[in-house]
């Protein structure tokens, strides 16, 4: 049992982080957005040698729909508390690579020392932690979460333009807050926000990113 609760669980997971890279505008196709859990076990080992899908078989790289050269892998660490050697080796195989984004989705975290290795290397390395259990769920997907829309940048000066305001003057958004992980949104970006109105059929707002 215990195996096919750990089966399901990596299928959800990963099933989010299809939905997050296709969010994200990387390119991801429909049949793995649709993956059920059996084509999973089909895919990943549900043989009798290999009773569960190793972690790190599950590893993902997309390429962004605007631009094939700006890619991110998405590592699934085997150990529950990833420790710096492991930040280390996913470094140096996207330095091997070319590819400067990562998302990297752990059991149970990491110690102070990976947490520190993914400040350091930052701008030119951008890792992000997810735990297993934020990605069970999609949480754009729940009814009281509305649609965020990335603006580009050209869109956020026409909007400041356009309301003649300065973008210290929006509403904000913590970085930290679980859908702007989702997006990976960055400080100074701007997200719009659109609710269901029952009298205006949707009302929209706009945050920025601090």
């Amino acid at each position: 049992m215990d195996d096919e609760a750990d089966i399901y669980k990596l299928w959800r997971i990963r099933k989010t982080i299809m939905q997050l890279c296709h969010d994200r505008g990387y390119l991801v196709t429909q049949d793995e957005l649709d993956q059920t859990l059996e084509q999973f076990k089909e895919q990943f080992g549900d043989k009798p040698s290999e009773r569960h899908p190793s972690r790190s078989d599950l590893i993902v790289l997309v390429a962004h729909n605007d631009d094939p050269t700006d890619q991110m892998f998405v590592f699934f660490p085997d150990e529950p508390k990833i420790g710096i050697k492991t930040v280390k080796n996913y470094c140096q195989r996207m330095q091997e690579e070319n590819i400067s984004r990562a998302l990297i989705v752990v059991q149970m975290g990491m110690t102070p020392s990976a947490k520190q290795a993914l400040v350091d290397m930052a701008p030119k390395y951008i890792l992000e932690q997810f735990l297993e259990s934020e990605l069970l769920i999609n949480i754009t997907e729940h009814e009281l979460v509305p649609e965020h829309v990335v603006l580009t940048p050209e869109e956020k000066s026409e909007l400041l333009t356009k309301y003649k305001l300065k973008e210290n003057q929006l509403m904000r958004i913590q970085a930290s807050d679980p859908v702007a992980r989702y997006y990976g949104l960055k400080r100074g970006q701007v997200v719009k926000i659109i609710r269901p109105s029952e009298t205006a059929g949707r009302y929209i707002s706009y945050r920025l990113v601090v």
